[in-house]
């Protein structure tokens, strides 16, 4: 995978990620609350949302 703005937003403002790919919706209500939750949860979900869409 090629170091873009797309793969490197989920380690600097992880809800950035969800937001570039989906748009404000669910994933990026379910990425802010598990990026409070928890840092590692947020990159995991990141890092998914951005792969799969």
């Amino acid at each position: 995978m090629p170091f873009t703005a797309r793969s490197s937003s989920p380690s600097s403002f992880l809800p950035s990620g969800s937001l570039l790919e989906r748009g404000i919706g669910s994933d990026f209500c379910i990425n802010i609350l598990l990026t409070i939750l928890g840092y590692i949860p947020g990159i995991i979900h990141a890092l998914y949302i951005i792969l799969k869409f």
